[in-house]
Protein backbone atom coordinates (compact mmCIF):
# COMPACT_ATOMS: atom_id res chain seq x y z
CA UNK A 1 0.00 0.00 0.00
CA UNK A 2 1.27 3.45 -0.95
CA UNK A 3 2.39 5.90 1.93
CA UNK A 4 0.19 8.89 2.37
CA UNK A 5 2.14 11.75 0.48
CA UNK A 6 -0.92 14.06 0.57
CA UNK A 7 1.33 16.45 2.72
CA UNK A 8 3.56 17.03 -0.07
CA UNK A 9 1.05 16.31 -3.35
CA UNK A 10 -2.32 18.11 -1.94
CA UNK A 11 -2.75 21.24 -1.00
CA UNK A 12 -6.66 22.22 -0.88
CA UNK A 13 -6.11 25.53 0.27
CA UNK A 14 -4.96 26.66 -3.24
CA UNK A 15 -7.90 28.56 -5.33
CA UNK A 16 -8.33 28.01 -8.47
CA UNK A 17 -8.92 31.53 -9.12
CA UNK A 18 -5.27 32.29 -7.77
CA UNK A 19 -4.21 29.32 -9.83
CA UNK A 20 -5.33 30.72 -13.09
CA UNK A 21 -4.31 34.05 -12.42
CA UNK A 22 -0.99 32.64 -11.79
CA UNK A 23 -0.48 31.37 -15.04
CA UNK A 24 1.67 28.71 -14.28
CA UNK A 25 0.08 25.80 -14.02
CA UNK A 26 -2.41 23.19 -16.53
CA UNK A 27 -5.74 22.54 -14.55
CA UNK A 28 -7.10 18.87 -14.85
CA UNK A 29 -9.99 18.15 -13.88
CA UNK A 30 -11.00 14.43 -13.20
CA UNK A 31 -13.76 12.18 -11.98
CA UNK A 32 -11.94 9.86 -9.60
CA UNK A 33 -12.96 6.58 -7.82
CA UNK A 34 -10.91 4.86 -5.13
CA UNK A 35 -10.81 1.20 -4.46
CA UNK A 36 -11.82 -0.10 -1.51
CA UNK A 37 -9.98 0.51 1.62
CA UNK A 38 -8.21 3.64 0.22
CA UNK A 39 -8.40 7.02 1.59
CA UNK A 40 -9.47 9.68 -0.95
CA UNK A 41 -7.05 12.42 -0.34
CA UNK A 42 -4.21 10.19 -0.14
CA UNK A 43 -5.29 8.12 -2.64
CA UNK A 44 -5.77 11.77 -4.80
CA UNK A 45 -2.34 12.91 -3.50
CA UNK A 46 -0.79 9.57 -4.66
CA UNK A 47 -2.39 10.08 -8.40
CA UNK A 48 -0.46 13.17 -8.66
CA UNK A 49 2.25 12.21 -7.57
CA UNK A 50 2.36 9.57 -10.12
CA UNK A 51 1.56 12.43 -12.78
CA UNK A 52 4.66 13.89 -11.70
CA UNK A 53 7.46 13.71 -9.27
CA UNK A 54 7.07 10.98 -7.60
CA UNK A 55 6.10 7.43 -6.56
CA UNK A 56 4.89 5.54 -3.44
CA UNK A 57 7.34 6.12 -1.46
CA UNK A 58 10.19 9.12 -0.43
CA UNK A 59 13.33 8.60 -2.91
CA UNK A 60 16.52 10.01 -2.51
CA UNK A 61 16.96 11.53 -5.43
CA UNK A 62 14.32 14.38 -4.58
CA UNK A 63 15.77 17.78 -3.61
CA UNK A 64 13.92 21.11 -2.95
CA UNK A 65 13.75 21.59 -7.21
CA UNK A 66 12.09 18.44 -7.35
CA UNK A 67 9.40 19.72 -4.87
CA UNK A 68 8.74 23.19 -7.17
CA UNK A 69 7.32 21.01 -9.98
CA UNK A 70 4.90 18.55 -7.73
CA UNK A 71 1.30 18.48 -9.54
CA UNK A 72 -0.89 19.21 -6.30
CA UNK A 73 -4.34 17.84 -5.66
CA UNK A 74 -6.01 21.42 -4.81
CA UNK A 75 -10.03 20.33 -4.58
CA UNK A 76 -11.50 16.64 -3.82
CA UNK A 77 -15.00 16.99 -3.45
CA UNK A 78 -17.11 14.23 -3.17
CA UNK A 79 -19.60 13.02 -5.60
CA UNK A 80 -22.20 9.78 -5.51
CA UNK A 81 -21.31 6.23 -5.75
CA UNK A 82 -18.27 6.69 -4.02
CA UNK A 83 -16.60 8.97 -6.69
CA UNK A 84 -14.96 12.26 -6.57
CA UNK A 85 -14.57 15.26 -8.38
CA UNK A 86 -10.41 15.26 -8.40
CA UNK A 87 -8.72 18.40 -9.76
CA UNK A 88 -5.12 18.80 -10.01
CA UNK A 89 -2.27 21.72 -10.85
CA UNK A 90 0.48 20.81 -13.01
CA UNK A 91 3.30 23.02 -13.24
CA UNK A 92 3.83 23.87 -16.58
CA UNK A 93 7.94 22.79 -16.14
CA UNK A 94 6.76 19.41 -16.08
CA UNK A 95 5.69 18.98 -19.43
CA UNK A 96 8.22 18.31 -22.30
CA UNK A 97 9.25 20.94 -24.98
CA UNK A 98 11.05 20.47 -28.45
CA UNK A 99 14.74 20.41 -28.71
CA UNK A 100 14.25 21.60 -32.64
CA UNK A 101 11.88 24.68 -31.55
CA UNK A 102 10.78 24.51 -28.09
CA UNK A 103 7.21 24.22 -28.70
CA UNK A 104 4.63 21.97 -26.67
CA UNK A 105 3.90 18.42 -27.64
CA UNK A 106 0.84 16.89 -26.88
CA UNK A 107 2.68 13.32 -26.01
CA UNK A 108 4.14 15.17 -23.31
CA UNK A 109 0.56 16.37 -21.91
CA UNK A 110 -0.94 12.37 -22.25
CA UNK A 111 1.94 10.97 -20.59
CA UNK A 112 1.88 12.78 -17.52
CA UNK A 113 -1.95 13.44 -17.30
CA UNK A 114 -3.56 9.90 -18.30
CA UNK A 115 0.09 7.97 -17.91
CA UNK A 116 1.26 5.36 -15.04
CA UNK A 117 -1.68 6.86 -12.94
CA UNK A 118 -4.17 5.24 -14.87
CA UNK A 119 -3.19 1.51 -13.87
CA UNK A 120 -2.53 2.48 -10.07
CA UNK A 121 -3.40 0.12 -7.92
CA UNK A 122 -5.49 2.17 -5.25
CA UNK A 123 -7.84 3.73 -7.78
CA UNK A 124 -10.93 2.00 -9.17
CA UNK A 125 -10.65 4.45 -12.05
CA UNK A 126 -9.96 8.06 -13.41
CA UNK A 127 -10.93 9.88 -16.01
CA UNK A 128 -10.19 13.00 -17.38
CA UNK A 129 -13.33 15.20 -18.02
CA UNK A 130 -11.38 18.96 -19.00
CA UNK A 131 -8.38 20.47 -18.19
CA UNK A 132 -7.61 24.24 -18.91
CA UNK A 133 -4.18 25.87 -20.60
CA UNK A 134 -2.95 29.08 -19.24
CA UNK A 135 -1.72 31.35 -22.15
CA UNK A 136 2.22 30.80 -21.48
CA UNK A 137 1.30 27.43 -22.89
CA UNK A 138 -1.64 27.40 -25.12
CA UNK A 139 0.85 29.56 -27.15
CA UNK A 140 3.12 26.94 -27.56
CA UNK A 141 1.08 24.31 -29.19
CA UNK A 142 0.72 24.70 -33.08
CA UNK A 143 -3.36 24.80 -33.45
CA UNK A 144 -5.38 24.67 -36.66
CA UNK A 145 -3.19 26.39 -40.20
CA UNK A 146 -6.79 25.93 -41.99
CA UNK A 147 -10.33 25.10 -41.30
CA UNK A 148 -13.65 25.61 -43.17
CA UNK A 149 -12.80 29.12 -44.19
CA UNK A 150 -10.24 28.17 -46.15
CA UNK A 151 -12.79 25.48 -47.98
CA UNK A 152 -15.40 28.33 -48.41
CA UNK A 153 -12.28 30.33 -49.95
CA UNK A 154 -11.66 27.40 -52.48
CA UNK A 155 -15.68 26.24 -52.74
CA UNK A 156 -16.70 30.65 -53.61
CA UNK A 157 -18.54 31.32 -50.57
CA UNK A 158 -18.51 33.90 -48.12
CA UNK A 159 -15.47 33.60 -45.57
CA UNK A 160 -17.93 34.55 -42.61
CA UNK A 161 -21.37 32.39 -42.30
CA UNK A 162 -20.53 30.76 -45.51
CA UNK A 163 -22.63 27.47 -44.57
CA UNK A 164 -22.63 23.81 -44.42
CA UNK A 165 -20.31 21.83 -46.67
CA UNK A 166 -22.34 18.88 -47.67
CA UNK A 167 -20.50 15.86 -48.00
CA UNK A 168 -20.66 11.92 -47.65
CA UNK A 169 -18.69 8.54 -47.16
CA UNK A 170 -18.92 6.36 -49.83
CA UNK A 171 -20.66 3.02 -49.33
CA UNK A 172 -19.33 0.58 -48.80
CA UNK A 173 -16.26 2.04 -47.23
CA UNK A 174 -14.19 -1.07 -47.87
CA UNK A 175 -14.69 -3.45 -50.79
CA UNK A 176 -14.66 -1.08 -53.60
CA UNK A 177 -12.19 -1.03 -56.25
CA UNK A 178 -10.92 2.03 -57.47
CA UNK A 179 -12.81 2.56 -60.42
CA UNK A 180 -16.60 1.99 -58.84
CA UNK A 181 -15.20 4.18 -55.89
CA UNK A 182 -13.80 7.35 -58.22
CA UNK A 183 -17.18 6.54 -60.39
CA UNK A 184 -19.52 7.41 -56.63
CA UNK A 185 -17.66 10.08 -56.14
CA UNK A 186 -18.58 11.62 -59.38
CA UNK A 187 -21.71 11.01 -58.25
CA UNK A 188 -21.99 12.64 -55.37
CA UNK A 189 -20.11 15.46 -56.26
CA UNK A 190 -22.80 16.38 -58.89
CA UNK A 191 -24.84 17.34 -56.41
CA UNK A 192 -22.77 17.86 -52.97
CA UNK A 193 -19.35 19.57 -52.22
CA UNK A 194 -17.32 17.03 -50.26
CA UNK A 195 -16.12 13.49 -49.71
CA UNK A 196 -14.11 11.65 -47.18
CA UNK A 197 -12.09 9.18 -47.86
CA UNK A 198 -13.27 6.93 -44.67
CA UNK A 199 -10.85 6.04 -41.78
CA UNK A 200 -10.34 1.53 -43.03
CA UNK A 201 -9.13 3.07 -46.64
CA UNK A 202 -5.85 3.81 -47.94
CA UNK A 203 -3.53 1.37 -49.85
CA UNK A 204 -5.84 -2.26 -49.86
CA UNK A 205 -4.52 -4.80 -52.49
CA UNK A 206 -7.81 -4.38 -53.86
CA UNK A 207 -7.96 -0.94 -54.52
CA UNK A 208 -4.47 0.16 -54.57
CA UNK A 209 -3.94 4.31 -52.99
CA UNK A 210 -2.20 5.31 -56.59
CA UNK A 211 -4.66 4.01 -58.85
CA UNK A 212 -7.81 5.16 -56.49
CA UNK A 213 -6.31 8.55 -55.98
CA UNK A 214 -5.82 8.73 -60.11
CA UNK A 215 -9.29 8.03 -60.64
CA UNK A 216 -11.00 9.98 -57.76
CA UNK A 217 -8.78 13.08 -59.47
CA UNK A 218 -9.90 12.99 -62.99
CA UNK A 219 -13.66 12.33 -61.27
CA UNK A 220 -13.18 15.71 -59.50
CA UNK A 221 -12.13 17.69 -62.86
CA UNK A 222 -15.19 16.16 -64.56
CA UNK A 223 -17.20 16.39 -61.91
CA UNK A 224 -16.05 20.11 -61.79
CA UNK A 225 -16.33 20.66 -65.57
CA UNK A 226 -20.05 19.50 -65.47
CA UNK A 227 -21.05 21.56 -62.88
CA UNK A 228 -18.66 24.73 -62.49
CA UNK A 229 -18.39 24.21 -59.14
CA UNK A 230 -15.24 23.46 -56.69
CA UNK A 231 -15.51 20.18 -55.41
CA UNK A 232 -13.14 18.77 -52.24
CA UNK A 233 -11.87 15.26 -51.06
CA UNK A 234 -10.45 14.25 -47.81
CA UNK A 235 -7.72 11.44 -48.45
CA UNK A 236 -6.37 9.17 -45.83
CA UNK A 237 -2.82 9.17 -45.32
CA UNK A 238 -2.84 7.49 -41.74
CA UNK A 239 0.06 5.11 -41.55
CA UNK A 240 2.58 4.42 -39.08
CA UNK A 241 5.89 5.96 -40.13
CA UNK A 242 5.71 9.41 -40.46
CA UNK A 243 7.85 8.85 -44.05
CA UNK A 244 5.00 6.93 -44.98
CA UNK A 245 1.99 9.81 -44.86
CA UNK A 246 4.65 12.17 -46.11
CA UNK A 247 4.73 9.63 -49.18
CA UNK A 248 1.06 9.67 -49.50
CA UNK A 249 0.55 13.46 -49.04
CA UNK A 250 3.17 13.95 -51.73
CA UNK A 251 1.21 11.32 -54.06
CA UNK A 252 -1.70 12.45 -53.54
CA UNK A 253 -0.68 16.36 -53.96
CA UNK A 254 0.81 15.50 -57.48
CA UNK A 255 -2.03 13.58 -58.45
CA UNK A 256 -4.97 16.10 -58.06
CA UNK A 257 -2.62 18.49 -59.71
CA UNK A 258 -4.20 22.30 -59.72
CA UNK A 259 -6.57 20.79 -57.66
CA UNK A 260 -4.50 20.53 -55.27
CA UNK A 261 -6.27 22.87 -52.90
CA UNK A 262 -9.50 21.06 -53.13
CA UNK A 263 -7.24 18.59 -51.33
CA UNK A 264 -8.18 17.43 -46.97
CA UNK A 265 -5.41 15.12 -45.61
CA UNK A 266 -7.24 12.92 -43.05
CA UNK A 267 -5.76 11.44 -40.20
CA UNK A 268 -6.64 8.67 -37.92
CA UNK A 269 -5.68 10.81 -34.79
CA UNK A 270 -6.66 8.42 -31.96
CA UNK A 271 -5.24 5.01 -33.09
CA UNK A 272 -2.38 6.76 -34.40
CA UNK A 273 -1.86 9.75 -32.04
CA UNK A 274 -0.40 12.80 -31.95
CA UNK A 275 2.80 12.13 -34.24
CA UNK A 276 0.48 11.35 -36.83
CA UNK A 277 -1.39 14.59 -36.53
CA UNK A 278 1.55 16.97 -36.05
CA UNK A 279 3.65 15.33 -39.18
CA UNK A 280 0.61 16.46 -41.68
CA UNK A 281 0.21 19.64 -39.55
CA UNK A 282 3.89 20.13 -39.83
CA UNK A 283 4.42 19.01 -43.60
CA UNK A 284 1.45 19.59 -45.04
CA UNK A 285 0.37 23.04 -43.14
CA UNK A 286 -1.65 24.46 -46.41
CA UNK A 287 -3.61 21.14 -46.50
CA UNK A 288 -7.34 21.00 -44.07
CA UNK A 289 -6.41 18.44 -41.68
CA UNK A 290 -9.11 16.48 -41.66
CA UNK A 291 -8.83 14.59 -37.62
CA UNK A 292 -10.95 11.27 -37.58
CA UNK A 293 -11.28 9.89 -34.01
CA UNK A 294 -11.65 6.34 -35.09
CA UNK A 295 -11.41 3.75 -31.98
CA UNK A 296 -11.74 6.70 -29.55
CA UNK A 297 -15.42 5.53 -27.74
CA UNK A 298 -12.63 3.07 -26.19
CA UNK A 299 -11.57 5.42 -23.85
CA UNK A 300 -14.44 7.99 -24.08
CA UNK A 301 -17.69 6.33 -23.58
CA UNK A 302 -19.98 6.76 -20.85
CA UNK A 303 -18.90 3.43 -20.51
CA UNK A 304 -15.32 3.51 -19.87
CA UNK A 305 -14.25 4.80 -16.63
CA UNK A 306 -10.57 5.79 -17.52
CA UNK A 307 -8.90 7.71 -19.86
CA UNK A 308 -10.65 10.82 -21.32
CA UNK A 309 -13.85 11.99 -22.25
CA UNK A 310 -14.79 13.32 -25.75
CA UNK A 311 -14.68 17.28 -25.12
CA UNK A 312 -10.83 16.84 -24.29
CA UNK A 313 -10.12 14.73 -26.78
CA UNK A 314 -11.62 17.41 -29.27
CA UNK A 315 -9.83 20.09 -27.42
CA UNK A 316 -6.67 18.20 -27.81
CA UNK A 317 -7.44 18.18 -31.81
CA UNK A 318 -7.25 21.75 -31.55
CA UNK A 319 -3.86 22.25 -29.46
CA UNK A 320 -2.25 19.59 -32.06
CA UNK A 321 -3.85 21.22 -35.16
CA UNK A 322 -6.65 19.39 -36.07
CA UNK A 323 -8.66 21.46 -38.90
CA UNK A 324 -11.70 19.69 -38.48
CA UNK A 325 -12.59 16.75 -36.30
CA UNK A 326 -15.51 14.72 -35.85
CA UNK A 327 -17.78 15.31 -33.03
CA UNK A 328 -20.54 13.23 -32.85
CA UNK A 329 -24.22 14.08 -34.34
CA UNK A 330 -25.56 15.53 -30.69
CA UNK A 331 -28.00 12.54 -30.40
CA UNK A 332 -29.79 13.52 -33.53
CA UNK A 333 -27.78 10.45 -35.39
CA UNK A 334 -27.11 6.87 -34.84
CA UNK A 335 -24.07 7.78 -32.67
CA UNK A 336 -23.83 7.39 -29.38
CA UNK A 337 -24.46 11.63 -28.36
CA UNK A 338 -26.41 14.33 -26.56
CA UNK A 339 -27.91 17.41 -27.21
CA UNK A 340 -25.49 19.16 -24.74
CA UNK A 341 -22.21 17.99 -26.88
CA UNK A 342 -22.77 21.01 -28.90
CA UNK A 343 -20.40 22.25 -25.97
CA UNK A 344 -17.84 20.14 -27.42
CA UNK A 345 -18.31 22.33 -31.03
CA UNK A 346 -18.48 25.25 -29.12
CA UNK A 347 -15.10 24.90 -27.65
CA UNK A 348 -13.80 24.08 -31.04
CA UNK A 349 -15.03 26.87 -32.93
CA UNK A 350 -15.15 29.82 -30.24
CA UNK A 351 -12.20 31.82 -29.03
CA UNK A 352 -13.80 31.82 -25.49
CA UNK A 353 -15.79 29.09 -24.76
CA UNK A 354 -17.09 26.90 -21.32
CA UNK A 355 -16.03 23.44 -20.68
CA UNK A 356 -17.72 21.18 -17.79
CA UNK A 357 -15.27 22.77 -15.17
CA UNK A 358 -13.28 25.40 -16.99
CA UNK A 359 -13.74 28.48 -19.11
CA UNK A 360 -10.74 28.34 -21.76
CA UNK A 361 -9.78 31.29 -23.43
CA UNK A 362 -7.90 30.48 -26.90
CA UNK A 363 -6.27 33.84 -27.49
CA UNK A 364 -6.33 34.10 -31.17
CA UNK A 365 -6.26 30.37 -31.56
CA UNK A 366 -7.24 29.35 -35.04
CA UNK A 367 -10.48 27.56 -34.69
CA UNK A 368 -11.25 23.52 -35.48
CA UNK A 369 -14.21 22.51 -37.53
CA UNK A 370 -17.00 20.53 -36.61
CA UNK A 371 -17.63 17.31 -38.74
CA UNK A 372 -20.73 15.94 -38.37
CA UNK A 373 -22.06 12.18 -39.47
CA UNK A 374 -23.28 9.10 -38.23
CA UNK A 375 -26.81 7.81 -39.59
CA UNK A 376 -27.76 11.68 -40.63
CA UNK A 377 -29.92 12.76 -43.56
CA UNK A 378 -31.43 15.63 -44.77
CA UNK A 379 -34.43 15.30 -42.06
CA UNK A 380 -32.39 15.26 -39.17
CA UNK A 381 -30.23 18.87 -40.06
CA UNK A 382 -32.92 21.32 -39.28
CA UNK A 383 -33.27 19.49 -35.76
CA UNK A 384 -29.66 19.33 -35.51
CA UNK A 385 -28.93 23.31 -36.33
CA UNK A 386 -31.38 24.14 -34.63
CA UNK A 387 -29.54 22.41 -31.01
CA UNK A 388 -26.38 23.73 -32.33
CA UNK A 389 -27.55 27.70 -33.49
CA UNK A 390 -25.48 27.37 -37.08
CA UNK A 391 -25.25 25.20 -40.14
CA UNK A 392 -21.38 26.54 -40.00
CA UNK A 393 -20.01 22.91 -40.23
CA UNK A 394 -18.48 19.84 -42.60
CA UNK A 395 -21.72 16.99 -42.59
CA UNK A 396 -21.02 13.61 -44.29
CA UNK A 397 -24.28 11.05 -44.69
CA UNK A 398 -23.01 7.73 -46.10
CA UNK A 399 -26.12 6.73 -46.10
CA UNK A 400 -28.63 9.53 -45.83
CA UNK A 401 -27.16 10.59 -49.39
CA UNK A 402 -26.72 7.27 -51.15
CA UNK A 403 -29.77 5.76 -49.55
CA UNK A 404 -31.63 8.26 -51.25
CA UNK A 405 -34.27 6.65 -53.74
CA UNK A 406 -33.12 8.96 -56.59
CA UNK A 407 -29.47 8.00 -56.00
CA UNK A 408 -26.83 9.98 -54.63
CA UNK A 409 -26.67 12.89 -56.24
CA UNK A 410 -29.85 13.71 -55.42
CA UNK A 411 -29.19 12.66 -51.72
CA UNK A 412 -26.52 15.52 -51.69
CA UNK A 413 -28.97 17.90 -53.53
CA UNK A 414 -31.49 17.06 -50.70
CA UNK A 415 -29.02 17.73 -48.16
CA UNK A 416 -28.39 21.20 -49.52
CA UNK A 417 -31.96 22.02 -49.23
CA UNK A 418 -32.30 20.73 -45.98
CA UNK A 419 -29.74 23.46 -44.76
CA UNK A 420 -31.31 26.09 -47.37
CA UNK A 421 -35.13 25.31 -45.72
CA UNK A 422 -33.44 25.91 -42.16
CA UNK A 423 -30.98 29.03 -43.02
CA UNK A 424 -34.98 30.54 -44.39
CA UNK A 425 -36.96 30.13 -41.60
CA UNK A 426 -39.44 27.78 -43.76
CA UNK A 427 -40.90 24.35 -42.61
CA UNK A 428 -39.17 22.05 -44.05
CA UNK A 429 -42.09 19.49 -45.19
CA UNK A 430 -42.88 23.50 -46.94
CA UNK A 431 -40.41 23.53 -49.02
CA UNK A 432 -40.02 20.36 -50.08
CA UNK A 433 -43.20 20.70 -52.11
CA UNK A 434 -41.07 22.96 -54.21
CA UNK A 435 -37.84 20.74 -54.17
CA UNK A 436 -37.94 17.09 -55.33
CA UNK A 437 -34.86 15.67 -53.98
CA UNK A 438 -35.96 17.10 -50.12
CA UNK A 439 -39.50 15.56 -51.01
CA UNK A 440 -37.99 12.55 -52.22
CA UNK A 441 -36.12 12.03 -48.72
CA UNK A 442 -38.82 12.21 -46.54
CA UNK A 443 -39.98 9.02 -48.67
CA UNK A 444 -36.64 7.59 -48.85
CA UNK A 445 -36.26 8.02 -45.29
CA UNK A 446 -40.02 6.86 -43.37
CA UNK A 447 -39.47 5.98 -40.33
CA UNK A 448 -37.62 9.82 -39.82
CA UNK A 449 -40.22 11.31 -41.51
CA UNK A 450 -43.10 10.12 -39.01
CA UNK A 451 -41.01 10.80 -36.23
CA UNK A 452 -39.93 14.16 -36.91
CA UNK A 453 -42.67 15.41 -39.61
CA UNK A 454 -46.19 13.38 -38.60
CA UNK A 455 -48.41 14.51 -41.50
CA UNK A 456 -46.05 14.80 -43.85
CA UNK A 457 -47.53 12.53 -46.29
CA UNK A 458 -51.06 14.20 -46.50
CA UNK A 459 -49.37 17.26 -46.65
CA UNK A 460 -46.66 16.15 -50.35
CA UNK A 461 -49.96 13.61 -51.31
CA UNK A 462 -47.54 10.71 -51.01
CA UNK A 463 -49.54 7.29 -50.81
CA UNK A 464 -48.68 4.34 -48.64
Amino acid sequence: MAGDQSNRYANLKLEEADLIAGGEHVLVAYVMKPKAGYEPLATAAHFAAESSTGTNVEVCTTDDFTRGVDALVYELASLPEGEFLMKIAYPIALFDRNITDGRAMLASFLTLTIGNNQGMGDVEYAKMHDFWLPPAYLRLFDGPSMNIADMWRVLGRPLTDGGMVVGTIIKPKLGLRPKPFADACEMFWMGGDFIKNDEPQGNQVFAPLKETMRLVADAMRRAQDKTGQAKLFSANITADDPFEMIARGEYILETFGENADHVAFLVDGYVAGPTAVTTARRRFPRQFLHYHRAGHGAVTSPQSKRGYTAFVLSKMARLSGASGIHTGTMSFGKMEGEVKDRNIAYMLERDSAEGPFYHQEWHGMKATTPIISGGMNALRLPGFFDNLGHSNIIQTSGGGAFGHKDGGTAGAISLRQAQEAWRAGVDLVEYAKEHRELARAFESFPQDADCYYPGWRERLGVRD
